[in-house]
């Protein structure tokens, strides 16, 4: 990839993007726009404004959409044009835990589906406060067991914000042979590689980029992000290995890619959980791209940087699907 440097932290495990100067006068512009915004205290009223803002991705016209149910949760399938059969993509989309559907995030799933060139599944997994934790893990875990049920047998789990932490427990417990599916599966299903997007992996909130990022930020504040954790955890414990995933399993992981925004609070979840896979010799790497903030993958036709980002997962991928290496859901013995 172009311009990039490893000059941003310990080791090769992370690599530091630089603002690309076209995009600099974009970011500064979208800036602007979200000034208004920032730290403001967000309720389940604002579900259908944050499913509007996230189907504001450039929409491609290679792929189609279905509504399916998947190991009993809801949810849609994209399909591009042409995919690799028993390959699949499944993406636990952002929200905070507590907004987002999966149709709002069918045309950026979508970008990433033709890339890696598979079908993809967005689950609609259990919004909080309505249903606080553990729901939504179970629900991606009854989802990634449905899609192994249907025969699938390579499986890539992506996530952002949010999804990207449910992607990283989803991952923990698969390596932890948690899972396992009917025995009326005949082969093994392989968690190739996850891939996540800004993923919140601390619900202490104790990074100290919420500080150090908190006037680089246009979008949150430790306070108001602490309100949406709490809605989440209801009486559960921040450090519970099923909610923050800095604190869950990682010995045995799949390959692992986070990408994140040097101008996000939300930066040290990611260096922080990388920096503890690798110590734990997981192939675990971290891409932090200067100037931007969170979301910005979802700039796709605007921002270099939100392509140049896509077509580095995309290309991780597909090489794991490829190799076939990583976690296995075993069936259950018939006996």
């Amino acid at each position: 990839m172009n311009n990039v440097s490893n000059d941003g932290g310990p080791g090769e495990h992370v690599v530091m993007h630089p603002l690309d100067p076209d995009d600099a006068a974009i970011v500064a512009a979208m800036r602007a726009g979200m000034r208004a915004m920032k730290g403001a205290r967000l309720g389940i009223e604002a579900r259908d404004a944050f499913d509007a803002a996230m189907e504001n991705v450039q929409r491609r016209d290679d792929v189609t959409f279905a509504f399916d149910t998947v190991g009993g949760v809801p949810g849609y399938w994209v399909f591009p044009a042409h995919v690799r059969s028993g390959d699949a993509l499944l993406h636990l989309h952002a929200g905070w835990f507590n907004f987002g559907f999966a149709a709002a995030f069918r045309h950026s799933v979508a970008q990433l589906a033709v890339r890696v060139g598979v079908r993809a599944f967005i689950p609609d997994y259990r919004l909080a406060p309505e249903h606080p934790f553990p729901a939504a893990i179970d629900d991606v875990l009854a989802c990634y067991r449905g899609l192994a049920e249907k025969g699938i047998r390579r499986i890539a789990v992506t996530g952002d914000s949010a999804g990207g932490a449910l992607a990283l427990v989803l991952a923990s417990r698969v390596a932890a042979d948690a899972v396992s599916v009917s025995a009326s599966v005949s082969a093994d299903t392989t968690l190739v590689g996850v891939a996540a997007l800004s993923p919140v992996t601390d619900l202490t909130l104790s990074g100290a980029t919420y500080d150090t990022r908190a006037d680089a930020d246009p979008l949150f504040t430790r306070a108001q992000v602490s309100e949406l954790v709490r809605a989440y955890l209801g009486a559960a414990d921040p450090k519970h290995p099923l909610a923050s995933p800095l604190y869950a399993r990682v010995a045995g992981l799949p390959a692992v890619r986070i990408h994140v925004g040097d101008d996000e609070v939300l930066l040290d979840d990611s260096r922080r959980w990388v920096e503890r896979a690798v110590a734990a010799g997981v192939d675990a790497r971290l891409d932090v791209w200067r100037g931007m903030s969170h979301g910005f993958a979802g700039g796709t036709g605007k921002l270099k940087a939100s392509a140049q980002a896509l077509d580095a997962i995309g290309l991780f991928l597909v090489e794991q699907l490829q190799t076939g290496g990583g976690a296995r859901v075993r069936p259950r013995s018939a006996a």
